[in-house]
């Protein structure tokens, strides 16, 4: 393991040699190293690959990102740069901002899984920034961007992980592209990590806590062969090197500046006290299918990293043609050492799993119990204070929503966003699921000793309608994808209120506001963490599109105009996020028993008909009322909350409960009700006479809170 005269890295971490001493960083600059990939010393880089089947191995060298050919080959010896299954060899002289490639021999067996290209450039699995773009071909070799060699030095000021409960918290999914890349959005460093931290007043103001980023690890955004297609990869759900920052957000143009632009917005966020969640998609790789292109774990191992058919074809329970292989020790490893990195390295304080049921699969692809990778993500002690969130499910069937492992791990509630939807719908039989899910549906999580902040809650997300258009379209409206109109899900339980998309009639534009509010305001209202998608807020359009991925315009970017044009509904969710992160009772961390915690006091919750007795759950009325009570909350801004909820098409009147006519309730949300007249983030709205009937109108709802 000596190579080039030098102490290979592997040796000095197998103690065979002495290794120098580390120097010893000052406070805040730890960071996690890493066992593979282009590991920076003080005189050079130590390379380091893992390959089971390769016959050779080469590192290639670049001086500039649009070279199309190495200035330099490094060619491993057999005998003296590998260990086992790594390869590994020092290089000397070389420094921060490298830019290079692997390539290796091996065999060309497809049916016996290997698929070995001693031509193909590949992109080093454990790669910390790419730099570039797929350069064309005229030769049939694949040159993807390069690699670059990352110093990890960031001067963090003292920047610590928020540790925020998740029980506290309030979720802002956005794309950091979408969010600045408008015209509209008066930034100049717009599309950038950098533009979002012009726009964190802008978030903080909102009240959210958290923003949920959706795909930023490197993604391809053309066409592997450097060919423009018709179909732009927007969302970034196709990964090609999971430890590097996409280079496309990238303000500068230094080659690796990515790196130190992502760890400003952190530190920016963190600063505003916004913690920071990354969405990453471990369940396929952008190499697609058996006609997909190699450019990077298809040619270092290809039967290790992918799951494989006998005959060595993909196995596809990603829908996106390939599936990762997340439970072989070394593809294991590989995750999990990707998550200590972002948590260490960038400071990220969590994590969205997309379709996490792949996780749970073996090598065979069977869901397994207690699977390896999801115990080990849930065990591992250096990620113990970040927040775990599951899609639980995937596109081969599973669906463990409520099921999904331990209870470290959280869950998007589809559930949730499904009946939440058919209530306000209109939809009938609805009232007693809708109850359920405004206390933190007990029925799909208390059984396996979890609790309701383990439900992320949310109406819409990313994958779907926007909250405005869900209740603008009944039928989505995707032909701008180049599909036909065949992708996108074609069950959203939405409607449009006579009119199909936009419509100058002010009845159906106001109910569908008042619609809009009902869901916000049941997402505020509801035991959980709830999750709001950028723009929703200001009733963002993609004109009906539910399945905007390739969209990289107007469709899918944050117009910033309607932050004024749509300045009262800002107003409507900031007042209700204030509400809901000052009233404990919105947000308890254990669930709703229906008994009081000591004698004396009401129940913690209580479920009502419109005549203010007991409801009845066997009628499939519209109609829902509760009181939600702080017996048990150690918090003295803990107080009473009163909700009439009514998704009939005509006015109900309902009657206070004789429970709490002796208390003083004052409004707190009025969705019928005009700006600013709509909520109240503290007790000054205006007083509820208890002796008279609450009128509510159709498709409404209202709160109140003890003054």
């Amino acid at each position: 393991m000596i190579a080039n005269g030098a102490t290979s890295y592997l040796a000095r971490q197998s103690g065979l040699v002495m290794a120098k001493p580390h120097k010893t960083l000052p406070p805040m600059q730890f960071s996690y190293p890493l066992p593979y990939g282009a590991i920076l010393r003080e005189d050079g880089v130590q390379f380091v690959v893992y390959s089971r089947s390769a016959t050779a191995m080469r590192v290639l060298l670049y001086k500039e990102v649009g070279d199309p050919d190495p200035s330099r080959l490094i060619e491993l010896n057999p005998d003296t740069d590998r260990w086992g299954d790594l390869w590994s060899v020092f290089v000397p002289g070389l420094k921060s901002g490298q830019l290079y490639h692997f390539q290796a021999d091996g065999p060309f067996q497809p049916e016996r899984g290997h698929r070995f290209d001693p031509h193909a450039r590949l992109i080093d699995p454990f790669a910390k920034a790419l730099a570039g773009k797929f350069l064309p071909s005229h030769d049939g070799i694949v040159r993807p961007p390069k690699c670059v060699v990352i110093d990890d030095h960031f001067d963090w000021g003292g920047d610590r992980h928020l540790r925020r409960p998740l029980a506290e918290s309030v979720i802002y999914e956005m794309h950091v592209r979408g969010f600045t890349q408008s015209p509209t959005s008066a930034s100049d460093r717009s599309g950038t990590y950098l533009g979002v931290i012009d726009k964190i007043p802008y978030l903080k103001s909102l009240g959210v806590t958290a923003v949920e980023l959706m795909p930023v690890h490197e993604y391809p955004t053309e066409e592997s062969d450097g060919s423009k297609g018709h179909r732009k990869n927007y969302w970034g759900y196709d990964p090609m090197a999971f430890f590097a920052p996409h280079r496309g957000y990238q303000h500068g143009s230094e080659p690796g500046g990515q790196v130190r632009e992502f760890k400003q917005m952190v530190r920016e966020l963190h600063a505003a006290g916004i913690e920071v969640i990354l969405d990453v998609v471990f369940n396929h790789t952008s190499e697609g299918n058996d006609h997909g292109p190699t450019f990077s774990f298809k040619g270092l191992e290809n039967s290790v990293y992918y799951m494989l058919t006998a005959d060595g074809s993909y196995k596809n329970y990603s829908g996106c043609g390939n599936t990762v292989n997340s439970n072989h020790p070394i593809v294991r490893e590989m995750i999990f050492n990707c998550l200590r990195h972002w948590v260490y390295n960038y400071h990220v304080d969590g994590f969205r799993f997309d379709l996490a049921s792949i996780l749970s699969r073996n090598r065979n692809g069977d869901i397994v119990p207690n699977p390896p990778l999801v115990e080990y993500i849930a065990e591992d002690p250096m990620l113990s204070d970040t927040k775990i969130i599951a899609e639980a499910w995937d596109a081969a069937g599973a669906y463990q929503v409520g099921s999904f492992a331990s209870s470290r791990w959280a869950e998007w509630n589809g559930a949730y966003r499904d009946n939440v939807r058919r209530y306000w719908r209109g939809d009938l039989g609805m009232t007693g699921p809708m109850a359920t899910r405004l206390a933190g549906s007990s029925d799909l999580y208390q059984a396996s000793g979890r609790q309701p902040y383990h439900s992320i809650n949310f109406v819409t997300s990313h994958d779907g309608y926007t909250l405005n258009d869900l209740v603008s379209y009944e039928r989505k409206h995707n032909l701008a994808n180049g599909e036909d109109n065949r992708d996108g899900d074609n069950n959203n339980y939405a409607a449009n209120y006579g009119v199909e998309g936009p419509t100058r009639r002010l009845p159906i534009r106001k109910l569908r506001r008042r619609q809009a509010k009902n869901f916000i305001a049941t997402l505020m209202l509801s035991q959980g963490v709830p999750m709001i998608v950028s723009g929703d807020e200001v009733l963002r359009t993609q004109r009906g599109n539910n399945n905007a991925y390739c969209q990289d315009n107007a469709i899918s970017w944050f117009d910033w105009r309607l932050v004024d044009r749509n300045a009262d509904m800002l107003r409507f969710t900031q007042q209700l996020i204030a509400l809901r992160l000052h009233q404990p009772v919105l947000r308890r961390a254990d669930f709703l028993t229906g008994a009081p915690h000591k004698p004396g006091d009401l129940p913690d919750v209580a479920w009502y008909g419109v005549g203010g007795a007991p409801i009845d759950w066997h009628q499939t009325f519209h109609s829902l009322s509760c009181v939600l009570s702080p017996t048990g909350l150690k918090n003295e801004q803990a107080r009473h909350v009163l909700v009439f909820m009514h998704s009939g098409g005509q006015p109900q009147e309902f009657r206070v409960p004789k429970t709490v006519l002796g208390l003083n309730w004052r409004l707190a949300i009025d969705t019928a009700a005009e700006s600013p007249n709509d909520a109240f983030a503290e007790t000054v709205g205006p007083q509820l006479d208890t002796s008279a009937p609450v009128v509510l109108d159709h498709h409404s709802l209202k709160c109140y809170i003890e003054a």
